[in-house]
């Protein structure tokens, strides 16, 4: 199965409303749920008995409000995580300048890396407006689902 056959199912979840879709072929087993919102909000392969495993982002990224308590400079800070199992990338080539450094001012729409995962290159977004403070992750090493990548303070 590839990620083309992924999204189509996903396409096919949400226009019929379906909550919950799993499957399972020659070894390979997949698992989605919609969250509440209607958006898919879970997927995963299992390995069992020798099969293959396979991680499919499904989740929208993640930026987390700043903590309740007494303001502090971190605590006003926001993280940008990872929304999907992968490989983290600073730039689009081992040549290019990374997309973002501490003091960049990102937007909403501004790429601020990739997430290689199964062969697929993710552009990742802020999805949020402020200023990057901390790059958490270094570059070519594997991050997990919901691993902060970057912090930015808010503008």
């Amino acid at each position: 199965m590839d990620l083309k056959d992924i999204k189509a199912i996903i396409d096919l979840m949400k226009k019929n409303s379906i909550s919950e879709f799993e499957m399972e072929r020659e070894g390979f087993k997949i698992k989605m749920k919609r969250g509440s919102n209607g958006v898919a909000s879970q997927g995963h392969g299992e390995d069992y008995a020798g099969g293959n495993s396979a991680a499919v982002p499904m989740l929208p990224l993640t930026v987390l409000p700043p903590s309740g308590g007494n303001p502090t400079p971190q605590s006003l800070e926001q993280e940008i995580s990872s929304p999907m199992i992968g490989t983290f990338y600073r730039a689009p080539s081992p040549e290019s300048s990374p997309y973002v450094d501490i003091g960049s001012e990102v937007g909403p729409d501004t790429v601020v890396c990739i997430i290689e995962a199964m062969k697929v290159m993710n552009e990742i977004k802020a999805e949020a407006r402020g200023v990057v403070t901390q790059v958490v992750m270094e570059n070519a090493k594997p991050v997990e689902f919901g691993q902060a990548l970057f912090k930015i303070r808010p503008l």
